[in-house]
This record gives C-alpha cells, structure tokens and sequence, in this order.
C-alpha cells in the first residue's frame, strides 16, 4: 500500500520545490494538493470540517506548484485533492492537465470533487443544483480531447468539437462498456453513495474519500457498481485522504483492499514540516536508499 502526503500548500509553507524532493528523498510515493481559487468573505455555506482553516484562502494554484514539484523529482507522483473541475474552462483545463502529465513523465493523478463552498462555486457562474452534471459533462469534454483521434462531445452543460489536441496524456485508455477512457488516473472524491460509485465506474479510475470511516461496507458496494459498468476489478484504485495514521488504521486499511493513503502534513514552514515527516516515516513502507543525497539550500 503506497503512503502520500497532502498538505494546504500556501505562500507561508514550505515550497512546493523542497517538500517534493523531502518526499521522494524519504520515499512517500506521492503529493497531492487541493485547491481553493478564493474564499468569498460573506460566506453562508459551513465548512464541512467546522471552523474554516485560515489557509484555504491562501492556497497555491495546485499546477503551478506541482510543476515546479514534478520539475525537482523523478519518481514522486503527484495528484490533486481536489481540482474543482466545475470551476474550470475544460478546454483550458484539459491542456493544464496533460502538459502536467507529460512534462512529469505520466506521475499525475487527477482527484476531481464536486465542492462545499456554494458562494465560490457561484463566483465561476456555478448553479449549485447543477454542479454533478456540470462536472460530468466537463470531464467528458477532457476525455474527448484526450482521445487518440479527434472526437466530438455534446453536453447540456459543455461540448467540444472533434479537435486536433495536443499533449496526449501518458497512460493508457482503460476499457469499459462505453467505449475507451482516456487521460490520466482520475479519482472522484465524496461520500460514499450509489450516485457517486456509478459516477466513478462511468468516468473515472477510483475513489478517493476523506478517512476510513465505513470503508468495510462501502468497498464492496463500489466494487459492484464498478463490476456492473464493466470495469476490470485490477483498475479500481482507492486512495483514502487526510489519514492521520497508526499502525493498526494501515493494517486494516490493507486488509481492505485500499491502495494508497494519504497522510495529512500541517500548513506549516520548513522546519515545522520537516518534523511532520520525521514523525511519519515509521509508516512508509520503502526507505530511501542511505546513498540518497540530501537536499540543500541551493536547491530551491
């Protein structure tokens, strides 16, 4: 089971440059990062967690940062958690996602979610009750561009026309009844639920949800949904987010099933986050090798 980190990467953090060569150095397997474009100061929708961490609405673009992330390392994946795809141009997103991709030789995964914040959601011209198919649509119009051949895609809430589009991302189209999937791994987060796992087996590779809790009925509901779409069993990927891990969580984690955790880091400057992954390493299953050269000032 493969152990990440994710963090809310600000302009008072460490940078993304020396957390992604500390990562790799330490061998974590990936860094994902959310992403939050502002913060409407009149505010109605609550924050799901309660009170709302100041550094949501410092955050840094999170492609801007994994670029310069992916640009320092050579083996560290790199995911977001999540991209607010119904904030987004498609076209223009669908271009960010794959120059990412290529540039990074294929290390990206795409965590996509549906949002909590109706008042910035709204400010990108979002109509709440919509936003599931308006996500939906704008995926599909990244698939289509995506696709080895020019493709067409027509949508109530976004289409494209068949283009010639370029970087293709690296990995390979997945199989499913719908015909071939195209673009990086892609993981929808949310709670667990029969809309969201026929979502995940219609247009995505996997899920990734907030903590374990309830995973021992929910997998094999997901497992189901993805076995009825006519999904492969080996492409279902599950990564879980914001763990805050023990010995014993991993243990039945990967009794269950999940492929890879990510651990939750504090929003911290350098030395702070350094001392988070001092205390993690225990939990990561492969240590970098003693040869492994440390990174210095001159790196950043």
């Amino acid at each position: 089971m493969r152990v990440a980190a994710t963090l809310y990467l600000t302009d008072e953090t460490i940078t993304p440059m020396r957390l992604a060569r500390e990562l790799e150095q330490r061998g974590f397997a990936a860094l994902y990062l959310p992403e939050h474009s502002h913060i409407p100061v009149s505010r109605e929708t609550p924050y799901p967690g309660g009170e709302l961490p100041p550094e949501c609405a410092r955050m840094l673009n999170p492609f801007v940062a994994l670029a310069q992330a992916a640009a320092g390392t050579e083996r560290l994946g790199l995911g977001t958690n999540i991209t607010l795809v119904g904030q987004h141009d498609p076209i223009d997103l669908a271009k960010q996602i794959a120059t990412l991709d290529q540039l990074s030789g294929g290390r990206f995964t795409l965590g996509i979610g549906y949002g909590w914040n109706r008042e910035e959601a709204a400010d990108h011209g979002v109509e709440w009750h919509t936003r599931r198919a308006l996500v939906r649509d704008r995926m599909a119009v990244m698939r289509a561009l995506w696709a080895d051949e020019p493709t067409a895609y027509a949508g109530e809430f976004a289409s494209v026309r068949a283009s010639a589009a370029y970087p293709k991302p690296v990995r390979a189209a997945r199989t499913r009844q719908d015909g071939p999937l195209y673009g990086p791994r892609t993981l929808i987060g949310g709670a667990a639920g029969p809309k969201l796992f026929a979502h995940i087996a219609e247009y995505a590779d996997g899920w990734l949800p907030i903590g374990g809790g309830g995973l021992r009925d929910a997998l094999p509901a997901l497992r189901t949904a993805w076995a009825d779409a006519g999904r492969a069993p080996a492409d279902l990927y599950v990564a879980l987010s914001a763990v805050e891990p023990t010995e014993g969580k991993l243990a039945h984690y990967a009794e269950l099933g999940v492929d890879e955790v990510i651990v939750q880091l504090p929003a911290l400057g350098e030395a702070g986050v350094l001392r988070a992954l001092d205390g993690l390493q225990r939990y990561v299953p492969h240590t970098p090798a003693p040869d492994a050269r440390p990174v210095t000032s001159t790196d950043l």
